[in-house]
């Protein structure tokens, strides 16, 4: 069952409360209820009504004997109460995606950019999955057992329109990608290889704290794997309203590791650890007692948040543990009692139960055939009901009310969350005030470009055009490596080199190379901690060209060695400068922090730009852009200061040489740090054009 919890003003508080405003259905008027015992066909999108208190729920029910989907039963066989005090069931829907499917015989389009993902994620008839393979918390040997399983599961349950991603806990969400190749999914299960108990580091990440202690580790795994779920659950949520599935292959999360694995060094196993020449001994020490019933009661608020998170997101968590039907959880020479051993069994079940069942999943533990249970998963993504009503207690207290949904039917399982939390009146009175006005669309449009890459991503990247020769477009794409965290420490994992390949629609390629060309440079020294800042890290450019029309940049980054640290694809739209009255190219912006470099610039027509939006008050901005006419002339082109709300507060002084770019030359060193928006206004007799530029200006 899922649970929403709408307001007045349309806003989803509860399911939808993470999601970007763009992506919140408009309010609407509450929809024309249908005749008692009838809802919308079935496969057409589910109308949701808003209202104060008004609470949706997302109902699976499911035949006792064949466990198959039972979607013919009527509005008055549900009987829903809240807190034990019957509710009025005011709208009744039934969601048959299958059917739906059946309707489009057409083959699904492949997924090759991400405008592909998120168009497709919004069809109706598309399920929604990702499969978290969680090595931290699988055994080796376990990884094997659970790959057939996965790979029927992709070969004879997926329908070609379900898209699918995988990942690892340390999968970053920018690089969650969604794909409808069955073939290179089943690459990836196949190379599934669990590492739970192993902790010989295979990243520079696992590197800083592999020679932490053993319980230090397990916990920061812990938290790197419940991260993963929030994200992926985040992900899904701002993809589309509905119901989305994560498959969790795990075998759960332990609270305290028997002192036997508790070793000082997890790098290091059973060295200056007393305790493994004390097979089979209980914790008898209350201390340690008490302190376990401590990190319990904390795993368990930390699976609550990840619980909240995928509910708030529509997501349902379905853990599948690739232990099957085991009556252990560690191996005889290990030294752990019996006791221990079946106590942290049952508990490492449990974490997963209580993932599943917080979320209208299905916890697949303790049993060797994993096959039915992948069955049930698409079974329950296939079809269910919503059930509306508005709550006749209408709180607003904050607190948790249980929610009980049953079957008039007999013969029929119904599975119904245990509940939701209400919101208090402070929370209703934010989420109904009215929001404060923001910028212009196109102002705040320009600021969203200031945004720096997460520290993930290993460069940032810039693409400009302008107008070439034979009616082409020019593309000048621009690269700038980022210093890693622990830049004082090593900068051998910066960026030195990218491969791009720009592809047309028809998946010609328009473009491929490495920028720059030749053998791989050397990575820039490791500079003392205080000259970490001071480093110059490697960029480079290139220009090609290309026709008017959409182009899909893949985009790789190596770091010295040649090995592949970071990847990204992105879709631009090349614009046809000759169909157009008025237009700019894009504005390619410079960086200077002396006289001498601002002159170079200037005289340099073939600078290269830098992607970066953020400068110095010491530093000059200098501001390159061409201006199109129709029939090849000339506009003219003034330009003014705007701050970050779009009020006009000077105006920019801009050279229009004949035969050259408009040209910029901006000192910061009068502004005061914030955010700003340069606006370039061009005008013939025949039409206008604008241009915005945003930057930031540093201390």
């Amino acid at each position: 069952m899922r649970v929403h919890v709408l307001l007045a003003a349309g806003l989803l508080l509860v399911a939808q409360s993470q999601q970007p405003p763009a992506q919140q259905p408009p309010a609407q008027q509450p929809p024309a209820q249908p005749p008692a015992n009838q809802g919308q066909p079935q496969g057409q999108r589910p109308v949701i009504r808003s209202g104060i208190n008004f609470v949706s729920v997302d109902v699976i029910v499911t035949d006792k004997k064949t466990g198959d989907v039972v979607l013919d039963m009527k509005q008055d066989d549900f009987d829903v109460r809240e807190d034990k005090k019957p509710q009025k069931v005011e709208t009744f829907d039934v969601v048959n995606i299958e059917e739906l499917a059946a309707t489009k015989p057409a083959p699904p389009r492949a997924i090759t950019s991400t405008f592909d993902e998120e168009n497709e994620a919004r069809k109706p008839d598309v399920r929604l999955f990702v499969i978290l393979l969680d090595d931290y918390h699988v055994r080796r040997g376990s990884d094997l057992f659970v790959r057939k399983p996965l790979v029927d599961f992709v070969t004879n349950q997926l329908a070609p329109q379900d898209m699918v991603a995988i990942m690892y806990p340390l999968t970053p969400n920018a690089g969650l990608t969604f794909t409808r190749n069955h073939d290179s999914l089943i690459e990836a299960i196949n190379h599934f290889e669990g590492r739970k108990g192993q902790y010989e580091p295979r990243n520079e990440f696992e590197e800083r704290y592999a020679y932490y202690p053993a319980t230090t580790v397990e916990r920061i795994r812990d938290d790197v794997t419940m991260g993963a779920l929030t994200g992926a659950a985040v992900r899904l949520g701002g993809m589309r309203d509905g119901r989305k599935s994560i498959i969790f292959v795990s075998e759960g999360f332990t609270a305290t590791l028997p002192p036997q694995l508790a070793d000082p060094v997890a790098a290091m196993p059973g060295i200056n650890n007393p305790a493994r020449t004390r097979p089979g001994q209980d914790v008898t020490d209350p201390r340690a007692q008490s302190q376990a019933f401590f990190n319990t009661a904390d795993l368990q608020g930390r699976l609550r948040d990840v619980y909240d998170t995928a509910n708030r997101n529509n997501t349902s968590i379905y853990a599948v543990d690739p232990r099957g039907l085991t009556s252990f959880e560690y191996d005889i020479n290990q030294g752990v009692s019996l006791t221990t051993d079946r106590t942290n069994l049952n508990a490492t079940m449990d974490t997963l139960r209580v993932l599943a069942d917080n979320t209208d999943g299905r916890a697949i533990v303790n049993r060797n055939d994993l096959a039915s249970g992948m069955k049930q998963i698409m079974r329950d993504a296939s079809g269910y009901y919503l059930l509306g009503y508005t709550s006749s207690a209408a709180p607003t207290d904050g607190k948790y009310h249980t929610i009980d949904v049953r079957s008039k039917r007999p013969g029929v399982e119904v599975r119904a969350r245990k509940g939701y939390w209400a919101y208090t009146t402070e929370d209703v009175a934010r989420a109904t005030s009215t929001a404060k006005a923001g910028p212009p669309p196109a102002v705040a449009s320009a600021l969203n470009t200031i945004v720096e890459p997460a520290r993930e991503h290993a460069a940032r990247f810039w693409t400009g055009t302008d107008r070439a020769d034979s009616g082409q477009t020019r593309v000048t794409f621009v690269w700038e490596a980022l210093a890693p965290k622990e830049a004082a420490r090593s900068m051998s994992n910066v960026a030195t080199r990218v491969q791009l390949t720009a592809t047309a629609p028809d998946g010609r390629p328009v473009f491929r190379g490495r920028i720059p060309e030749g053998a791989l440079p050397d990575a820039p020294a490791t500079p003392a901690a205080a000259d970490a800042a001071s480093v110059v890290l490697p960029a480079a450019s290139v220009t090609f060209a290309a026709p008017p029309g959409q182009l899909e940049l893949k985009i790789v980054v190596e770091n010295d060695r040649g090995q592949v640290i970071d990847s990204t694809v992105q879709s631009l739209t090349l614009p046809d400068y000759g169909q157009t009255q008025v237009s700019f190219g894009t504005p390619r912006v410079y960086r200077a922090r002396t006289a001498r470099e601002a002159m170079l610039i200037r005289n340099n027509a073939d600078a290269m730009p830098t992607a970066s939006r953020e400068f110095s008050r010491g530093e000059r901005m200098i501001v390159r852009v061409d201006a199109y006419g129709a029939g090849g002339g000339r506009p003219d082109v003034t330009a003014k200061l705007l701050n970050r709300a779009g009020q006009s507060m000077a105006d920019v002084p801009i050279t229009a040489a004949e035969g050259k770019p408009f040209l910029i030359d901006f000192p910061l060193a009068s502004l005061a740090a914030g955010e700003y928006v340069i606006e370039l206004d061009a005008k013939t007799a025949s039409g206008t054009g604008q241009q915005m530029i945003g930057f930031k200006v540093g201390s």
